[in-house]
């Protein structure tokens, strides 16, 4: 008899921050993967969109009103989840936003707010998820980190605070989760195409990439695509059970350099 049995035939699937990004991508994926999903934002239309173009394809989906800051929402959330698609196996807290600012400019509520959404918000969905997975005995969720968790640079000062609660948050959890057969995975992406910083204005955003490459940060312009995030994501939670993938990180490749021409070893000093 194996030491743990295998996942089930239906694992549906929430994903918080599911109208763009990462989180839409990663839903899009696991659906064609077979798994029914619930894609959970603010922005129910633009989550909607994805919605259609999951079942188009073939798969279920549906698309759930979220504001991961607000305890009610998150309940309505995973109670209409579950009603229409059945108890949560995988749950992927990718709900946020990011407002760059040095630490001695930004105001107390404009750093409170991305504490709140990314750490606050993250524990209270896994507080609302969890104890039901540990009664099954099994379960994924994933918490979504950044770069800046492991190093932090100028003007993040918030967002990678947040970011860095959420890996102590996680790591406090795998270890409180020994032995229950549920999984707490971390995926660390480092700079990412999405919506997020969007919305910077040119003066903001020049002066903290200057800041960046002053700090070593930021040494090639290429990023990752929300595809690649996906990916990782659906690796994490498709693993067999009996193994646990608890930090994935993901970074941009740098672009291909030609290699250095060599001398020729014909051609002698004159």
């Amino acid at each position: 008899m194996p030491r743990y049995p295998g996942h089930p035939e239906r694992r549906p699937v929430l994903i918080a921050g599911g109208s763009s990004g990462i989180g839409a991508a990663t839903g899009v994926m696991l659906a064609a993967a077979g798994h029914p999903v619930a894609l959970g934002a603010r922005r129910v239309e633009k989550s909607q969109e994805f919605v259609e173009k999951i079942i188009a394809a073939g798969g279920e989906a549906i698309a759930v009103p979220l504001d991961i800051t607000d305890a009610a929402s998150i309940e309505e959330c995973v109670t209409k989840a579950e009603a229409e698609l059945g108890s949560l196996e995988i749950v992927v807290s990718g709900a946020g936003d990011l407002w760059p600012g040095r630490t001695y400019e930004m105001s107390d509520d404009a750093f409170a707010d991305q504490v709140a959404i990314h750490l606050l918000g993250a524990q209270q969905l896994y507080r609302r998820i969890v104890p039901e997975m540990i009664d099954r005995r099994r379960g994924d969720f994933v918490f979504i980190s950044s770069d800046v968790a492991a190093d932090p640079r100028p003007h993040m000062g918030a967002y990678a605070a947040a970011k860095a609660g959420v890996e102590a948050f996680a790591l406090v959890a795998r270890q409180e989760l020994e032995g229950t057969g549920v999984r707490a995975s971390l995926v660390r992406p480092g700079q990412t195409m999405t919506g997020m910083g969007t919305n910077f204005d040119a003066e903001t955003a020049a002066a903290m990439l200057n800041d960046w490459v002053a700090f070593g940060f930021a040494r090639h312009g290429f990023f990752l695509k929300p595809v690649h995030l996906a990916t990782a994501i659906t690796t994490v939670v498709t693993m067999p059970r009996g193994s646990h993938m608890r930090l994935v990180e993901v970074e941009a490749e740098a672009p291909i350099v030609a290699p250095a021409q060599q001398d020729d070893p014909q051609q002698g000093d004159n």
